[in-house]
């Protein structure tokens, strides 16, 4: 693709969005049906990859609530038929059954195996000042063949979610002085445990879970119906905070059900021995005894030895290939200044962050975009349904329709689940959820 000299129009080149995840393809989708001409760059080999690796967790929310009105539309004249609207997809459901397929609709306008490594202006640094929002922006790629290249937008949507960096195991939110050297027995995903690597690798073993939130409630769940399997098998709960009310999510009365039942999953892993709560431990250091791991807390206690440790503290974005763009983030949380009051994560659960679009996701950058779990941050409250809704603002505000740009399109319920980790494979958890809505994050 030729590189058009400083003077020329941007409006015929493609928008580039970044990451063919649910969010990046629905930005196409909005993009197209705007008449706009996207170009999707996703570093994995195929729609969804990391929604893929974890294809095992069922999510929270139902078809009806995954599948983007723009996208469907897409999809419609090509024969495909919407999943019953009722029922709850796995990560693996998402991306065979709704990703991939609209990854092929959209064609030649998704490149995989293309890994965005820099974001700029053409012939401006971050420092210029000088025409600036005149220049077209420049993307540097590389491919998974070794082929490096150059090409320019009229606009960048930054897709690419934060999965490919979780946070680590230190209560500082630095990696924990030993965390590096013992990576062979730390993971920072829920474990496939119906998959035979994984289950010999917790089976019979102590392992210890960090973290708060519905992804470690759903790992030690997994890992006490291990137990009950196999003798020996226990987990050492670890949280940097105590136990209250709220640890456990609201139980029988939650107004999302899924939510509750995964919260008594959890408790009852503690309730029934095969897990012990430690309260108030902020990890400093991670030391080898012989074969198996100890934490240390900074107030000097000692966890007795595990096998593996099991990390599920966030995530957090990836924001060193946009360092030549001038980006407005929030100090705190890392997501868009106008946005980050709305998601405060110790004010707002993902229910309570009323949908937003081009205005809060705005930067001094013109025309750059941080969107879906990206947009976000720190903060763990995303919903797939909060990401169409922003990009569907963004579309319309790149096709010049600022009044369809700042309507609001989208309810959502009164609260929310965050993140897409569900316990659905029970027929009891099952029925609890179809009385409720629920909803997932990506």
């Amino acid at each position: 693709m030729s590189e058009p000299t400083a003077a020329a129009s941007t409006t015929a080149l493609p928008a580039v969005v970044i990451g063919a995840g649910p969010i990046g393809l629905a930005a196409a989708a909005h993009l197209v049906g705007r008449g706009l001409e996207p170009l999707v760059l996703e570093a994995g080999a195929s729609a969804g990859s990391a929604v893929r690796e974890w294809s095992h967790v069922r999510l929270f929310s139902t078809w009806a609530e995954v599948v983007d009105p723009a996208a469907e539309k897409l999809l419609a004249p090509t024969g495909w038929t919407a999943p019953d609207g009722a029922t709850y997809p796995t990560g693996g459901d998402w991306a065979s059954r709704y990703l991939q397929p609209l990854a092929d609709v959209l064609g030649d306008r998704v490149r995989f195996g293309a890994t965005v490594t820099g974001v700029s202006r053409l012939g401006r640094d971050r420092v210029v000042d000088a025409d600036r929002d005149q220049q077209p922006f420049t993307v540097h790629i590389a491919y998974a063949d070794g082929r490096e290249e150059r090409i320019t937008a009229r606009a960048v949507i930054d897709a690419s979610g934060t999965w490919s960096t979780p946070s680590p195991i230190g209560g500082d939110g630095l990696p924990a002085l030993g965390e590096k050297a013992a990576a062979e027995h730390i993971s920072y995903r829920v474990p496939d445990l119906k998959d035979p690597s994984l289950r010999a690798r917790y089976a019979g073993k102590r392992t210890a879970v960090i973290g708060s939130g519905a992804s470690a409630f759903t790992a030690l769940a997994y890992l006490a119906e291990l137990a009950k399997d196999t003798p020996g098998t226990h987990s050492a709960w670890v949280l940097r905070r105590g136990i209250g009310g709220a640890t456990f999510g609201g139980g029988e009365a939650d107004q999302l059900p899924a939510r509750g039942a995964l919260g008594l999953a959890a408790k009852a892993a503690v309730d029934d021995g095969y897990a012990d709560a430690v309260t108030g431990f902020r990890t400093t250091t991670v030391e080898k005894s012989g074969e198996q791991l100890v934490l240390a807390s900074e107030d000097g206690r000692r966890l007795d030895p595990v096998d593996e440790v099991i990390v599920l503290t966030g995530f957090r974005p990836d924001l060193s290939f946009l360092a030549e763009l001038r980006l407005g983030l929030d100090e705190r949380l890392q997501a868009p200044v106008e946005l980050a009051p709305l998601i405060d994560p110790n004010q707002h659960s993902c229910g309570t962050v009323y949908p937003h679009g081009v205005g809060e996701l705005s930067h001094p950058e013109k025309d750059v975009y941080l969107v879906g779990m990206k947009s976000y941050g720190r903060a763990p409250t995303f919903l797939a349904m909060t990401g169409y809704e922003q990009v569907r603002s963004i579309a319309a505000a790149l096709a010049g329709d600022q009044e369809a740009a700042e309507r609001v399109e989208l309810t959502l319920p009164e609260t929310g689940v965050c993140g897409g980790a569900g316990l659905f494979d029970e027929p009891e958890a099952k029925a609890k959820a179809a009385q409720g809505q629920a909803c997932g994050g990506c």
